[in-house]
């Protein structure tokens, strides 16, 4: 007997686990340096149109999908047998095995996150050379360890379910998160010298504008910010009421994930430039320049547990939001309770993610694989399915349920004609320039 599927118990609790879904590592060292390699502020024009008509249609889509037919991705393999979709019984698979590869490597980050807060919190990392210290440590047998600690964690949420596991645990850290980031962020601001890195993020400029690539990082940060991938925000659309209104939630999830990149950025980038260091992108701005700064300020030891305590929050609210699409399909598929499919399936994932931790290449060809080519790919073929295949008429009324401002023909439109294209072209240029996001 299958067991009763759970709701998420309120509207905060939807938001802030939608929230929690979309912040992730990429706000805190992408974002920044994308707004300020692309035009500073002129970057900012063309992601707010993206975050306006790309991101947040694509997670009402999304999200109002799961809702439609209370099911998970295997709910829209059924549906697409049910119409004589082509290669119905797989294409949506590859929805599952993009997200689940995303929590793979994913998770192996999140240990390493977890290590660099235990250190703070048990040694003087003050006295040590941090990109020596990063360099022995990833790629190599030391990782494992916090890399299975970090799927513990993420198992032991999803096993408690969606109320008293993934929306409890985002009621908690989503605000402590933003907390700690404005506490942060003043301090950085404060520091002399700092107004040359709110220069670098905010001062226009207006010729990047013309250059095609500002469009194209804005395209990808947009789609992949906010977790869009055809089953992760599916999922969690499944678990909501009819009366909640969905436009209104995600609406709220685009500007709060919009805000924790920016409090990133200013907590991260004016400091890097007040102690002369550079703001480079990807894991070593992370790992190796943020630990450099806080080394050089007053209570450094202690601001930097605090700083790296906060990214586990958006760390651990980010995997679990993967590691419960694979989740729910193994329950559904095999009609077992949810603790033990969160300990199969979540423990199938932290082996197999093993073999990454020993090899930074393998590593790094195989994240590229699951986030640029199968995550859009995944999430082309489940929304093109729900905008060309499903009732037009039974998608208004499913968006506009419990909604105060009926917007559903006008997400439909949008979602068609420039969602499902976009997409599109998010996987070919993903193809030809590598990641986007």
């Amino acid at each position: 007997m299958k067991e009763k599927r759970e709701k998420f118990s309120n509207r905060l609790g939807f938001i802030l686990s939608c929230v929690g879904a979309a912040v992730g590592l990429g706000n805190i060292w992408m974002f920044s340096w994308k707004l300020g390699t692309f035009g500073g502020g002129a970057f900012l024009i063309p992601y707010f149109l993206f975050m306006a008509f790309f991101a947040y249609i694509g997670l009402i889509s999304e999200i109002s999908f799961g809702r439609m037919i209370k099911k998970g991705v295997m709910g829209v393999s059924e549906l697409m047998q049910e119409k004589k979709f082509p290669f119905a019984k797989y294409l949506p698979l590859i929805s599952v095995i993009s997200v689940s590869g995303i929590f793979t490597f994913y998770v192996i980050v999140f240990g390493w996150i977890i290590k660099y807060f235990y250190s703070y919190v048990t040694i003087d990392m003050n006295n040590v050379n941090y990109a020596e210290y990063f360099g022995n440590f990833v790629g190599t047998s030391d990782s494992i360890i916090w890399h299975i600690l970090a799927g513990i964690i993420s198992i032991g949420v999803i096993s408690l379910g969606v109320v008293k596991g993934i929306e409890k645990l985002n009621k908690i850290i989503m605000p402590l998160m933003f907390i700690i980031f404005i506490g942060l962020m003043i301090k950085s601001l404060t520091l002399p010298g700092a107004t040359e890195g709110i220069k670098y993020l905010l001062t226009p400029k207006w010729e990047a504008l013309a250059n095609p690539m500002t469009w194209v990082m804005a395209l990808g940060q947009s789609f992949f910010t906010v977790g869009l991938s055809g089953s992760a925000l599916l999922v969690y659309g499944s678990y909501v009421d009819d009366n909640m209104d969905i436009t209104n939630g995600v609406f709220h999830t685009c500007i709060l994930d919009t805000i924790a990149a920016l409090l990133a950025g200013f907590v991260i980038i004016p400091a890097a430039f007040a102690l002369g260091h550079n703001p480079g992108a990807g894991p070593g701005l992370l790992f190796i320049t943020v630990p450099a700064i806080f080394s050089q300020i007053a209570g450094g030891k202690i601001l930097a547990g605090i700083f790296f305590l906060s990214v586990i929050f958006a760390a651990v609210s980010s995997a679990i939001n993967q590691l419960e699409v694979p989740v729910e399909a193994f329950m559904y598929k095999f009609n077992v309770s949810r603790k033990k499919a969160s300990v199969i399936v979540g423990t199938i994932l932290v082996l197999i993610g093993i073999p990454l931790d020993l090899n930074m290449n393998l590593f790094g060809k195989f994240a590229d694989f699951m986030s640029v080519i199968l995550i859009p790919l995944g999430a082309l073929i489940v929304l093109f399915f729900y905008y060309f295949f499903m009732d037009n008429q039974k998608i208004i009324d499913e968006i506009d349920k419990g909604a105060t401002s009926k917007k559903g023909k006008y997400v439909l439109a949008i979602g068609k004609y420039l969602f499902v294209p976009g997409t599109a072209l998010v996987l070919i240029l993903g193809m030809i320039y590598g990641s986007i996001g």
